[in-house]
Protein backbone atom coordinates (compact mmCIF):
# COMPACT_ATOMS: atom_id res chain seq x y z
CA UNK A 1 0.00 0.00 0.00
CA UNK A 2 1.07 3.71 -0.67
CA UNK A 3 3.44 4.59 1.96
CA UNK A 4 3.37 1.20 4.18
CA UNK A 5 2.72 0.51 7.36
CA UNK A 6 5.65 0.07 10.39
CA UNK A 7 5.51 -0.56 13.75
CA UNK A 8 7.47 0.98 17.15
CA UNK A 9 9.22 -1.19 19.40
CA UNK A 10 6.42 -0.29 21.85
CA UNK A 11 3.68 -2.88 23.47
CA UNK A 12 0.92 -2.09 25.16
CA UNK A 13 -2.72 -3.21 25.78
CA UNK A 14 -5.56 -1.50 24.81
CA UNK A 15 -6.17 1.52 26.77
CA UNK A 16 -3.04 1.28 28.22
CA UNK A 17 0.12 3.53 27.86
CA UNK A 18 2.57 1.89 26.04
CA UNK A 19 5.29 0.76 27.99
CA UNK A 20 8.14 3.37 28.25
CA UNK A 21 6.49 5.36 26.04
CA UNK A 22 3.81 7.88 25.47
CA UNK A 23 0.28 8.97 25.16
CA UNK A 24 0.38 11.99 23.18
CA UNK A 25 -2.24 14.32 21.65
CA UNK A 26 -1.31 16.06 19.00
CA UNK A 27 -3.65 18.24 18.34
CA UNK A 28 -5.41 20.71 21.07
CA UNK A 29 -6.33 24.37 21.37
CA UNK A 30 -6.44 27.09 24.24
CA UNK A 31 -8.09 30.66 24.15
CA UNK A 32 -8.75 33.33 26.22
CA UNK A 33 -11.18 35.86 24.74
CA UNK A 34 -10.39 38.38 27.41
CA UNK A 35 -7.00 38.85 25.58
CA UNK A 36 -7.81 38.12 21.79
CA UNK A 37 -11.77 37.51 20.07
CA UNK A 38 -12.55 34.47 18.46
CA UNK A 39 -14.68 35.52 14.73
CA UNK A 40 -14.71 31.88 14.69
CA UNK A 41 -16.52 31.15 17.55
CA UNK A 42 -20.30 32.81 16.29
CA UNK A 43 -20.76 29.87 14.41
CA UNK A 44 -20.13 27.47 17.61
CA UNK A 45 -21.93 29.02 20.23
CA UNK A 46 -21.61 26.09 22.74
CA UNK A 47 -17.90 26.78 23.46
CA UNK A 48 -18.00 30.43 22.86
CA UNK A 49 -15.96 30.99 25.97
CA UNK A 50 -12.29 30.84 27.09
CA UNK A 51 -10.75 27.64 27.47
CA UNK A 52 -7.55 27.62 29.24
CA UNK A 53 -5.17 25.09 30.04
CA UNK A 54 -6.11 24.91 33.46
CA UNK A 55 -9.20 23.40 32.10
CA UNK A 56 -7.70 20.28 30.02
CA UNK A 57 -5.08 19.29 32.53
CA UNK A 58 -7.03 17.24 34.62
CA UNK A 59 -8.78 15.25 31.43
CA UNK A 60 -5.41 14.72 30.07
CA UNK A 61 -4.68 13.05 33.64
CA UNK A 62 -7.83 11.11 33.51
CA UNK A 63 -7.31 9.27 29.62
CA UNK A 64 -3.77 8.95 30.81
CA UNK A 65 -1.96 10.97 28.28
CA UNK A 66 1.34 12.41 28.86
CA UNK A 67 1.81 15.24 27.22
CA UNK A 68 0.55 17.62 24.09
CA UNK A 69 1.07 19.95 21.13
CA UNK A 70 -0.47 22.66 21.26
CA UNK A 71 -1.79 23.97 17.95
CA UNK A 72 -2.29 28.03 16.77
CA UNK A 73 -5.46 29.55 16.57
CA UNK A 74 -5.34 32.61 15.25
CA UNK A 75 -3.41 34.24 12.52
CA UNK A 76 -1.56 36.54 14.58
CA UNK A 77 2.07 36.09 15.52
CA UNK A 78 1.61 38.09 18.78
CA UNK A 79 -0.40 34.41 20.11
CA UNK A 80 2.09 31.88 19.18
CA UNK A 81 4.75 34.16 21.50
CA UNK A 82 2.04 33.42 24.17
CA UNK A 83 1.63 29.62 23.05
CA UNK A 84 5.59 29.33 23.39
CA UNK A 85 5.83 30.98 26.68
CA UNK A 86 3.13 28.70 28.24
CA UNK A 87 4.79 25.86 26.58
CA UNK A 88 7.87 26.63 28.80
CA UNK A 89 5.93 27.07 31.84
CA UNK A 90 4.08 23.90 31.73
CA UNK A 91 5.51 20.75 31.52
CA UNK A 92 2.26 18.99 29.69
CA UNK A 93 2.85 20.85 26.36
CA UNK A 94 5.40 19.03 24.57
CA UNK A 95 5.48 21.12 21.08
CA UNK A 96 3.71 24.23 19.72
CA UNK A 97 2.74 24.46 16.26
CA UNK A 98 2.38 28.10 15.78
CA UNK A 99 2.01 30.86 12.85
CA UNK A 100 4.26 33.02 10.72
CA UNK A 101 2.89 34.93 7.34
CA UNK A 102 4.47 32.44 4.84
CA UNK A 103 4.25 34.97 2.44
CA UNK A 104 5.93 37.19 4.15
CA UNK A 105 9.54 36.91 2.39
CA UNK A 106 11.13 36.46 5.57
CA UNK A 107 9.85 33.05 6.95
CA UNK A 108 13.67 32.17 8.29
CA UNK A 109 14.14 35.37 10.09
CA UNK A 110 10.15 35.17 11.62
CA UNK A 111 11.76 31.30 12.70
CA UNK A 112 14.70 32.75 14.08
CA UNK A 113 13.49 35.50 16.24
CA UNK A 114 10.38 33.15 17.73
CA UNK A 115 13.33 30.73 18.62
CA UNK A 116 15.21 33.23 20.87
CA UNK A 117 11.94 33.66 23.07
CA UNK A 118 11.02 32.08 26.00
CA UNK A 119 9.99 28.41 25.09
CA UNK A 120 11.39 28.92 21.72
CA UNK A 121 13.07 25.38 22.00
CA UNK A 122 9.74 23.93 21.78
CA UNK A 123 8.52 25.44 18.50
CA UNK A 124 7.85 22.61 16.33
CA UNK A 125 5.65 23.39 13.54
CA UNK A 126 3.78 25.69 11.37
CA UNK A 127 0.42 25.86 10.62
CA UNK A 128 -1.50 28.40 8.13
CA UNK A 129 -5.67 28.46 7.59
CA UNK A 130 -5.36 27.25 4.78
CA UNK A 131 -9.07 25.71 4.81
CA UNK A 132 -10.19 29.86 5.07
CA UNK A 133 -8.59 31.03 1.78
CA UNK A 134 -10.85 31.76 -0.88
CA UNK A 135 -7.82 30.35 -3.61
CA UNK A 136 -8.46 26.72 -3.31
CA UNK A 137 -4.39 26.73 -5.13
CA UNK A 138 -3.13 29.13 -2.32
CA UNK A 139 -0.91 26.61 -1.58
CA UNK A 140 1.03 26.97 -4.70
CA UNK A 141 1.38 30.41 -5.00
CA UNK A 142 5.20 31.04 -5.39
CA UNK A 143 5.62 33.02 -2.54
CA UNK A 144 3.97 30.55 -0.14
CA UNK A 145 6.40 27.56 -1.84
CA UNK A 146 9.32 29.69 -1.18
CA UNK A 147 7.85 30.39 2.72
CA UNK A 148 7.56 26.42 2.73
CA UNK A 149 11.09 25.81 1.72
CA UNK A 150 12.16 27.89 4.50
CA UNK A 151 10.17 26.02 7.05
CA UNK A 152 11.98 22.89 5.67
CA UNK A 153 15.17 25.05 5.89
CA UNK A 154 14.39 25.44 9.77
CA UNK A 155 13.87 21.97 10.54
CA UNK A 156 9.83 22.58 11.14
CA UNK A 157 6.92 20.38 10.30
CA UNK A 158 4.15 22.17 8.13
CA UNK A 159 0.44 21.36 9.41
CA UNK A 160 -2.00 21.02 6.38
CA UNK A 161 -5.25 22.50 7.64
CA UNK A 162 -7.22 21.96 4.11
CA UNK A 163 -10.85 20.88 3.81
CA UNK A 164 -11.47 18.12 1.49
CA UNK A 165 -11.77 20.36 -1.63
CA UNK A 166 -8.44 21.52 -0.71
CA UNK A 167 -6.98 18.19 -1.20
CA UNK A 168 -5.47 18.06 -4.76
CA UNK A 169 -3.57 21.28 -4.11
CA UNK A 170 -2.49 19.64 -0.85
CA UNK A 171 -1.14 16.70 -2.99
CA UNK A 172 0.23 18.80 -5.45
CA UNK A 173 2.06 21.13 -2.64
CA UNK A 174 3.53 18.07 -0.90
CA UNK A 175 5.12 16.74 -4.08
CA UNK A 176 6.55 20.23 -4.95
CA UNK A 177 8.34 20.57 -1.76
CA UNK A 178 10.05 17.16 -0.62
CA UNK A 179 12.46 18.16 2.10
CA UNK A 180 9.72 19.83 4.10
CA UNK A 181 7.48 16.70 6.75
CA UNK A 182 3.49 17.62 6.50
CA UNK A 183 1.02 16.76 8.83
CA UNK A 184 -2.79 16.77 7.23
CA UNK A 185 -5.35 17.52 10.27
CA UNK A 186 -8.37 16.34 10.64
CA UNK A 187 -8.11 13.79 7.71
CA UNK A 188 -8.55 16.56 4.85
CA UNK A 189 -11.86 17.23 6.59
CA UNK A 190 -13.49 14.44 4.97
CA UNK A 191 -17.62 14.86 4.40
CA UNK A 192 -18.44 12.25 7.23
CA UNK A 193 -21.85 13.36 8.06
CA UNK A 194 -22.70 13.00 3.96
CA UNK A 195 -21.31 9.38 4.23
CA UNK A 196 -19.54 10.58 0.96
CA UNK A 197 -16.28 8.17 0.74
CA UNK A 198 -15.08 9.53 -2.64
CA UNK A 199 -13.15 11.83 -4.05
CA UNK A 200 -11.81 12.26 -0.94
CA UNK A 201 -10.81 8.46 -0.89
CA UNK A 202 -8.65 8.29 -3.75
CA UNK A 203 -7.11 12.22 -2.73
CA UNK A 204 -6.17 10.58 0.47
CA UNK A 205 -4.46 7.86 -1.34
CA UNK A 206 -2.65 9.87 -3.39
CA UNK A 207 -0.95 12.16 -0.55
CA UNK A 208 -0.27 9.03 1.56
CA UNK A 209 2.05 7.95 -1.58
CA UNK A 210 4.09 10.77 -0.49
CA UNK A 211 6.86 9.03 2.86
CA UNK A 212 7.09 12.72 3.84
CA UNK A 213 3.38 13.21 4.75
CA UNK A 214 1.65 11.54 7.92
CA UNK A 215 -2.30 12.55 9.42
CA UNK A 216 -3.89 13.36 12.24
CA UNK A 217 -6.92 10.67 13.55
CA UNK A 218 -9.01 14.10 14.47
CA UNK A 219 -11.06 16.36 13.91
CA UNK A 220 -13.53 13.15 13.38
CA UNK A 221 -16.71 14.20 15.67
CA UNK A 222 -16.59 17.42 14.43
CA UNK A 223 -17.38 16.57 10.79
CA UNK A 224 -19.77 13.71 11.55
CA UNK A 225 -22.45 15.99 12.77
CA UNK A 226 -24.87 15.28 15.52
CA UNK A 227 -26.00 11.51 16.19
CA UNK A 228 -22.43 10.08 14.79
CA UNK A 229 -21.68 6.68 16.08
CA UNK A 230 -17.98 5.22 15.72
CA UNK A 231 -19.47 3.36 12.73
CA UNK A 232 -20.07 6.52 11.19
CA UNK A 233 -16.47 7.11 11.32
CA UNK A 234 -14.86 3.77 11.17
CA UNK A 235 -14.45 3.71 7.03
CA UNK A 236 -12.58 7.10 6.86
CA UNK A 237 -10.44 6.24 9.59
CA UNK A 238 -10.14 2.72 8.15
CA UNK A 239 -9.03 3.80 5.06
CA UNK A 240 -6.52 6.70 6.70
CA UNK A 241 -5.17 4.01 8.92
CA UNK A 242 -4.69 1.35 5.78
CA UNK A 243 -3.17 4.20 2.85
CA UNK A 244 -1.02 5.42 5.44
CA UNK A 245 -0.28 2.90 8.43
CA UNK A 246 -0.23 3.25 12.03
CA UNK A 247 3.68 4.56 11.90
CA UNK A 248 2.47 7.41 9.94
CA UNK A 249 -0.85 8.28 12.31
CA UNK A 250 -1.62 10.10 15.15
CA UNK A 251 -4.46 10.69 17.48
CA UNK A 252 -5.05 14.40 18.05
CA UNK A 253 -8.29 15.49 20.32
CA UNK A 254 -8.86 18.74 18.25
CA UNK A 255 -9.98 20.53 22.13
CA UNK A 256 -11.97 22.17 22.76
CA UNK A 257 -13.13 22.61 19.17
CA UNK A 258 -14.52 18.57 19.33
CA UNK A 259 -16.73 19.87 22.09
CA UNK A 260 -19.25 20.90 19.23
CA UNK A 261 -19.96 16.79 18.30
CA UNK A 262 -18.39 14.92 21.73
CA UNK A 263 -20.20 15.22 25.28
CA UNK A 264 -16.54 15.27 26.16
CA UNK A 265 -13.11 14.48 25.95
CA UNK A 266 -12.88 10.84 27.44
CA UNK A 267 -15.46 9.96 24.84
CA UNK A 268 -13.01 11.43 21.85
CA UNK A 269 -10.96 9.99 23.63
CA UNK A 270 -12.82 6.17 23.76
CA UNK A 271 -13.51 6.72 20.19
CA UNK A 272 -10.20 7.14 18.72
CA UNK A 273 -9.18 3.82 21.00
CA UNK A 274 -12.08 1.79 19.26
CA UNK A 275 -11.08 3.00 16.03
CA UNK A 276 -7.42 0.65 16.58
CA UNK A 277 -8.66 -1.45 18.70
CA UNK A 278 -7.92 -4.27 16.22
CA UNK A 279 -4.53 -3.60 15.50
CA UNK A 280 -1.42 -5.00 17.14
CA UNK A 281 0.05 -3.26 20.55
CA UNK A 282 2.80 -1.88 19.16
CA UNK A 283 0.70 -0.23 15.93
CA UNK A 284 -1.35 1.17 18.76
CA UNK A 285 1.20 2.61 20.57
CA UNK A 286 2.95 4.68 17.42
CA UNK A 287 -0.51 5.92 16.86
CA UNK A 288 -0.82 7.16 20.19
CA UNK A 289 2.58 8.85 20.86
CA UNK A 290 5.42 7.72 18.71
CA UNK A 291 4.50 9.13 15.47
CA UNK A 292 4.40 12.24 17.46
CA UNK A 293 7.21 12.16 19.32
CA UNK A 294 8.96 11.08 16.24
CA UNK A 295 7.32 13.38 13.09
CA UNK A 296 7.06 16.71 15.43
CA UNK A 297 10.40 15.77 17.49
CA UNK A 298 9.44 15.88 20.76
CA UNK A 299 12.32 14.35 22.67
CA UNK A 300 13.54 18.08 23.79
CA UNK A 301 11.23 17.19 26.57
CA UNK A 302 11.42 14.21 29.14
CA UNK A 303 8.54 11.56 27.47
CA UNK A 304 8.62 9.17 29.72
Amino acid sequence: MPGGGGTTDSTAAAGETPPGGVRIDAHHHVWDLDVRPQSFLAAFPSIHRTFLLDELEPLLADAGVDGTVLIQVDAVTAETEEFLALAAREPVIRGVVGWVDLTSGAVSEEIDRLRTLPGGDLLVGIRSLVESEADPRWLLRDDVLDGLRALAGAGLVFDLLVTHDQLPAAVEVVGLVPELRFVLDHLGKPPIAAGRLDPWREQITALAAYPHVVAKLSGLVTEAGQGWTPETIRPFAAHLLDVFGPDRVMVGSDWPVCLVGASSYAQVTELHDSLVAHLDPAERAAIRGGTAVRWYGLGRRPTA
